[in-house]
């Protein structure tokens, strides 16, 4: 056993025993630490340096209550959170997800995955990731607001724009993001670029609602165009019916590819004929509502309920997984690469458990990782960023050209760094060292603190 690989051990094993209790957050660990040995060969002085035990442990980990009344004047307690993992980069950056399922393992996960997400897209932002087991669904626009500002007074004390500059995530949409603001605002006066996917009615980006559903399409777009191929004549499986999943569906079907389904918490549409992308923005957008409304307007589309599109056995090109943290499992990969599927992108974070992921790479299948493939959102929460501390805003075409150029490199990046490591098909391995790299040579010029 080599020194590196020895090196690397001791510290997974480290972090298992201190957090053996955080499942997700040593999944992101694992899968990270089983490809950056090449380049810890190639760069002992990091080995020397302790890095991996310095990257591994948040900057910072706020937690707070954050208590509110609901409509018949109970109050209510949930908790909040905010990881300040690195800032080698620059601010925190990373968004505020909403959810039951939230704890610390979560969002540590997400906000060490955030770290080299936002590495790769060049830009000058750090990693991190917060929210709150507050359940949006059922809630009345009033309490979603009460909470909103309850969770706002609290974090108000943590962020700024060249502190941390949190965003959305799944639960936290423009309607929330304007709550937040208003309450950052009132107590600590007007500032744009304290939070991103803000309403364009203050400061929002054109194009950001899209970004990360047009970013992973973008991503494939480069990916194909290097063997020569295009969208046209390819059919694809999407999963999810939020903004990630309803923009890739846009962006595949404006390519040229057949996207046969979409899906949410209750279960899976089947539209063989394509999915009908206006009664889905519709259903989703306009009337929030689940998606057995989509079959009954459309009556040649199957729905099946409480089940995982993973499960149905569909024939296609590409899959899109844009719903949540590990969606496919080991046999579904298996069902998935013997249907025929070349390409998995990543539209959601960690969407594959890793033994999906290593399945796909061992058979073949160009794996796209969500760092590299869903970096688009954050990467046009960057450019807000940008535009709000310039006081200017650009068009919708400017943020989509720069986009596709930002999805350009993080492709070239990952492709290029896993050739240089005799691994060319191995994206993952290309992601995880091309978004480590950037952050070590940072942190190690900054003296490691």
């Amino acid at each position: 056993m080599s020194k590196v690989t020895e090196y690397v051990e001791k510290i997974q094993a480290e972090l298992h025993a201190k957090d053996s209790h955080q499942a997700e957050f040593l999944q992101a660990i694992d899968e990270f630490m089983e490809t950056v040995v090449p380049f810890l060969e190639e760069h002992p002085e990091y080995v020397d340096q302790n890095l991996l035990a310095i990257i591994t442990e948040p900057e910072r980990l706020v937690q707070f209550r954050v208590p509110w009344q609901d409509d018949n004047g109970n109050w209510q307690v949930n908790r909040g959170y905010r990881i300040q993992f690195n800032s080698a980069l620059g601010p925190y950056k990373g968004g505020l997800r909403f959810h039951p399922s939230v704890n610390l393992s979560i969002l540590k996960f997400l906000a060490f995955e955030q770290i080299f997400k936002n590495s790769l897209t060049g830009l000058p932002i750090g990693g991190g990731k917060g929210g709150s087991d507050f359940d949006p669904k059922g809630k009345s626009d009033a309490e979603i607001m009460r909470f909103c500002q309850s969770f706002m007074t609290e974090l108000a004390k943590h962020i700024g724009p060249d502190t941390d500059v949190p965003a959305g995530d799944i639960g936290v949409g423009g309607r929330e993001i304007g709550y937040l603001f208003g309450q950052y605002k009132r107590l600590k006066q007007y500032d744009a670029g304290v939070l991103t996917g803000k309403p364009l009615s203050f400061w929002g980006s054109l194009g950001r609602t899209e970004a990360t559903g047009y970013g992973a399409v973008y991503f494939v777009k480069h990916l194909l165009a290097d063997q020569n191929e295009d969208f046209n004549g390819k059919t694809a499986i999407v999963s999810g019916s939020g903004n990630v999943a309803i923009y890739t569906i846009e962006k595949l079907q404006q390519l040229g590819a057949k996207v046969i389904s979409c899906s949410d918490s209750s279960g899976y549409i089947v539209d063989e004929e394509g999915i009908d992308l206006d009664l889905l923005k519709e259903i989703k957008e306009v009337k929030r509502e689940r998606l057995t409304s989509y079959q009954a307007k459309r009556p040649s589309a199957k729905y099946v309920a409480n089940d995982s599109v993973w499960n149905a056995n569909l024939k296609a090109d590409l899959a899109f997984p844009s719903a949540t943290q590990n969606e496919i499992n080991l046999d579904q990969a298996k069902q998935l690469v013997a249907n025929g599927i070349k390409v998995v992108a990543e539209g959601a974070n960690m969407p594959s458990t890793l033994e999906a992921a290593n399945y796909f790479i061992e058979n073949g299948v160009q794996y796209c990782p969500g760092k590299a493939a869903n970096a688009g959102g954050v990467a046009v929460s960057a450019l807000e960023m940008s535009q709000n501390s310039q006081r200017l805003a650009w068009t919708k075409e400017e943020v989509d050209a720069k986009l596709d150029d930002i999805m350009h490199n993080i492709y070239r990046a990952c492709r290029d760094t896993a050739t240089h490591f005799n691994q060319s098909h191995n994206l993952l391995l290309g992601a995880n060292i091309a978004g480590f790299e950037r952050v070590a040579k940072a942190m190690s010029a900054q003296g490691l603190v």
